[in-house]
């Protein structure tokens, strides 16, 4: 096999003494028996994307493992003693579920503490929003936790949360990059100053529950809450050490848990794969709420950021909402409490992103609050709550299955709104209708909006080029209809460039630079190209529109968006 030079260097840099026997052990097993692997796992630096570095363990720079965390760290350590000089620099660190998180997590502690920053390191995992809780109540200027949210088995990962709560973001994370890329391997400091490592539990357990029951409690009545059966599952991850007990704590005694997932395990041994997006991994929940005649479902991926919900329809069956549902029941949800308790003065908004629900923008205009619209991933409505101070932030979404509620915490958070929409549902359920009825409600006031996704895994070197093939073909080659309809409109993230179509006249967008291409048709349907920024995937998001007249119509519309968007996979190519 013809290894390209850059690799090579990377091995050879890695067979030096600076790195552990076991480790280069590894890398010469690899050359000898798989050449491939090695290739795959030394052909690029690991890079940080939308939600942080994620990539499979292992040994090699490609990987994740100690010495690359370990660079991470290093770096973020320099950079934070050059920004905030003479202060007491603080860190907190979470892990989740996943193999090695523990360890990897105590490695990233020992690596701060060597570098003399206080570290606040949680005696066992923790639900990612708690980290985002934990860096603000402790005053850190940063945080950490290792997740690899639902990614396979063999992922782990490391998010990196600054001193708002929120996940790193222009220019902070191009400034650290940069330190982490000047860096040597030689010169990590893995030699840990245990009196700096300090660790935390029970107390910021206590003080995130009662905030989330705090920011997502609307004067449900006790009743109403008994009333609501509700069957939850943590897919085998951390959400099982917060959202019971927050659930009880807020008055919910009517919940059953599926008890064979409900043990920690970075197998994830009952399901193809722990992420709520995916219906299979709802299946146990599903059944057990039907042999319970439960109202709702809530299921969490591994880290407790994510939440998928299932609710009985007009039939009685349960359905599964997908992302866009769940975030506009949420906001709506939200909006009217706010709109009771006479706290809308125009001064609100709410956030969303690019790829998600346009239906956003017309809950919005019709409660009279702004909705602020960013790239895809939370660390940009966090970034919104941060530059717009001036205004109070009510809730805010995107459409994989993250909701965000209030500003206690800046990031998704699926503790906060499993509570929510549990409130919604006990509510809906007191006033005799349901939370799906609620939708359809919602569709009849606001246009009926229905989204899609296509999701293409495309792994390796070969799956990244394919990728980026496509993006520069839509790029270079612009589709002048899809589905027989004319498109009006092409934003270009990229080079922030929006075109009119018709007119050939160009609009620079006020938006920081992403590789996401954006298509408007005249029939008002939306579709988005975006690599996945930590999966080896290329995802395209389809947002179709109707009028909806009367409920009673509903299913005859929905029909009619379902052959639209068909029909658009089918003129794209994308099936």
């Amino acid at each position: 096999m013809n290894i390209p030079q850059n690799t090579l260097d990377a091995v050879n840099e890695w067979l030096t003494p600076t790195f552990d026997n076991d480790t280069q052990e590894a890398i010469k097993e690899m050359m000898t028996s798989s050449p491939k692997e090695l290739e795959e796992s030394f052909y690029k630096n690991l890079e940080f994307g939308t939600g942080g570095m994620r990539g499979v363990m292992g040994v090699g720079n490609n990987r994740i493992n100690k010495y690359t965390l370990g660079k991470n760290t290093q770096g973020l350590s320099d950079y934070m003693h050059k920004v905030f000089p003479n202060q007491d620099l603080k860190v907190a660190i979470a892990y989740d579920c996943r193999h090695n998180s523990d360890t990897l997590a105590k490695v990233v502690a020992d690596v701060f503490s060597a570098n003399g920053i206080q570290v606040y390191l949680f005696s066992d995992m923790r639900p990612t929003p708690e980290l985002s809780f934990a860096v603000k109540k402790l005053g850190c200027q940063c945080g950490i936790v290792l997740t690899a949210s639902h990614n396979p088995p063999e992922y782990n990962g490391y998010k990196v949360y600054w001193e708002d709560g929120g996940q790193l973001v222009p220019p902070q994370d191009a400034a650290i990059i940069q330190v982490i890329e000047d860096l040597k391997y030689s010169e990590i400091k893995f030699e840990a100053n245990e009196d700096l490592i300090q660790y935390i539990d029970s107390e910021i357990d206590e003080a995130f529950i009662k905030s989330s029951i705090e920011n997502a409690s609307f004067n449900t009545s006790a009743e109403a809450k008994e009333n609501l059966s509700i069957v939850f599952t943590s897919l085998h991850g951390t959400s099982i050490k917060s959202i019971p007990a927050t659930l009880e704590q807020a008055g919910y005694t009517n919940v059953h848990i599926v008890a064979e997932q409900a043990e920690p395990n970075g197998d994830f041994p009952t399901v193809k794969s722990p992420n709520p997006e995916e219906p299979e991994a709802l299946t146990m929940a599903l059944a057990l709420a039907d042999k319970t005649n439960a109202d709702i479902v809530v299921g969490t991926d591994p880290d407790c950021d994510r939440l998928g919900v299932a609710v009985r329809n007009n039939e009685g069956k349960m359905i599964l909402l997908n992302g866009n549902q769940s975030m506009i029941l949420m906001t709506a949800f939200l909006l009217e409490q706010w709109k009771k308790a006479g706290k809308i003065n125009g001064k609100q908004f709410v956030g969303s992103t690019i790829v998600s629900t346009p239906m956003m923008m017309e809950l919005a205009t019709n409660y009279e609050v702004e909705c602020k619209i960013g790239l895809t991933g939370f660390k940009w409505i966090a970034k919104m709550i941060k530059d717009f101070p001036e205004l109070e932030f009510i809730g805010g979404g995107e459409e994989s299955f993250g909701y965000m509620v209030g500003d206690a915490v800046r990031d998704k958070d699926a503790v906060a709104a499993t509570l929510l929409i549990c409130e919604m549902a006990a509510q809906a359920k007191a006033k005799g209708s349901t939370v799906y009825k609620e939708l359809l409600k919602l569709y009849v006031d606001n246009g009926f909006y229905k989204e899609y996704l296509v999701s293409m895994t495309k792994k390796g070197i070969e799956g990244l080029k394919e990728i980026n093939q496509m993006m520069v073909d839509l790029r270079e080659n612009p589709l002048k209809e899809i589905n027989g309809e004319r498109v009006v409109m092409m934003e270009d993230y990229k080079s922030s460039i929006a075109k009119n179509l018709f007119t050939g006249e160009d609009e620079t967008m006020n938006i920081p630079k992403s590789d996401v291409l954006i298509y408007y048709t005249e029939d008002g349907a939306k579709i988005a190209a975006r690599p996945s920024g930590t999966e080896p995937k290329i995802k395209f998001y389809i947002s179709v529109k109707a009028d909806l007249y009367d409920v009673a119509d509903f299913a005859e519309v929905e029909r009619s968006l379902d052959e639209k968007i068909k029909n658009i996979i089918i003129a794209m190519q994308l099936n």
